[in-house]
């Protein structure tokens, strides 16, 4: 894969970058080996965090190509239930709030498989979505969705407004975090936007990160992590305006947040709500390298505590699967160093991953069926921000006696 280290801060250009935590080399996230026979071509790249002390954004610098990382992608939102629940809630809040009408037009960047845009297709809106990954953009058509295989760049809106005219909502969910040029992105959003719409977008929250202990949430594909703050900074330098936040707790603690053109976000109101939010962050010293550093120093203890978790219970006699193959797993898995040895497999629910491996430690993916058939005495649930789904699912595991391990924000069984 093709591999670039930045020099400037991708929101505000600056060169004042200072590292702050370390997960070591790691292999791409969503790169699952098909066979051991490729198991000697994997590469690994740093994965180090970055502060910029211009404008505060967390992020990194070593860039894999994104055509290597997202033309061929494993991840389907549609698999979760948590995740279509909250697409299903998402559409309502969003349509009432903009009082979308039938003819309006909601364009998704970063639209996977559809299923946001499908619910706002129930609530009667035109849907276009535009998606980079082959595979997963012809499921979303085989579903009905307009979809533009292609990364979305400022050519891509000015074709979609030819073609369909301005959008009504754009929506991007976990894009921005996912982008090198996040300012052309959105200026692109800019040129297709409606006078009267507005650009909704999701990304992890970088508060949660920290006071979660979600450092496996960091990996190659996610270059960059948002305070409110940061986002402020970043949609003003592509003339837009924020004009309204919250907190959604999806993918472990998320902010959504609304903007339009500047000429056109007059509410003082949301403007002073933001504004508090904003002094509230710095109060919690989000804004700051020192909290993030303390943050660095709590990351290997909470590394060593899971470690030693796993390594008493195997002495004991027990035996430990894993439960999800997220990217964060991967992350995870890697950073603190298990190897089949230590978790002989994974269970996950897309059959895109079952029979493959996790990356870099080589641990089989299979299907959920395989906990019926082993009875593990533990699950290490991977996909932790689906603990409750999981829980849920695996309920009849649990009542046969089988634990559950929670790594995040401190190891625990349940």
């Amino acid at each position: 894969m093709n591999h670039q280290k930045r020099s400037s801060c991708r929101i505000c250009d600056g060169s004042r970058l200072r590292p702050f935590l370390s997960l070591g080399p790691q292999p791409p996230a969503n790169a699952f080996p098909a066979d051991p026979s490729g198991f000697g071509d994997e590469e690994s790249y740093p994965l180090d965090v970055y502060f910029c002390d211009d404008c505060s954004l967390v992020q990194l610098v070593d860039v894999i190509d994104p055509g290597a990382l997202f033309r061929n992608y494993l991840y389907l939102t549609g698999v979760s239930e948590t995740m279509l629940r909250h697409f299903r809630t998402y559409a309502d809040t969003v349509a009432a709030w903009s009082h979308l009408a039938h003819t309006d037009l909601v364009v998704e960047i970063g639209s996977n498989d559809g299923s946001l845009l499908a619910s706002f297709q129930r609530l009667g809106a035109r849907v276009v979505g535009v998606e980079p990954a082959s595979n997963v953009a012809a499921v979303a058509r085989g579903q009905g969705m307009e979809t533009i295989e292609k990364f979305f760049t400022r050519d891509v809106a000015r074709d979609i407004l030819a073609t369909h005219g301005p959008a009504k909502i754009i929506a991007a969910n976990n894009v921005l975090a996912h982008v090198d040029e996040p300012v052309a992105v959105l200026e692109g959003c800019r040129d297709l936007l409606d006078p009267n719409g507005a650009i909704v977008v999701e990304v992890p929250s970088l508060g949660n990160l920290v006071k979660g202990m979600e450092y496996s949430t960091i990996y190659h594909e996610h270059l960059s992590y948002y305070s409110l703050t940061t986002l402020g900074t970043l949609f003003e330098r592509a003339g837009l305006k924020l004009t309204r936040a919250e907190q959604v707790p999806v993918h472990g603690g998320s902010l959504r947040v609304y903007a339009r053109h500047q000429e056109y976000a007059h509410d003082k109101k949301a403007a002073e709500e933001l504004a508090r939010m904003m002094e509230n962050e710095a109060a919690a010293k989000l804004t700051s390298f020192d909290s993030l550093a303390a943050f660095s120093e709590a990351v290997p203890r909470n590394r060593s505590l899971l470690r030693n978790l796993v390594d008493d219970l195997r002495s004991a006699g027990k035996t430990i699967a894993g439960y999800g193959a997220p990217a964060k797993g991967t992350v995870l898995l890697n950073y603190c160093g298990f190897t089949p040895h230590d978790i002989p497999f994974v269970v996950d629910k897309s059959n895109w991953k079952v029979g493959r491996y996790v990356p870099g430690v080589h641990i089989l993916v299979k299907s959920p069926e395989a906990l019926t058939q082993s009875a593990p005495d533990y699950l290490l649930i991977l996909a932790w921000n689906l603990q409750d789904e999981i829980r849920e699912q695996q309920a009849e595991y649990h009542r046969r006696g089988g634990r559950f391990i929670i790594p995040v924000p401190e190891p625990c069984i349940v």
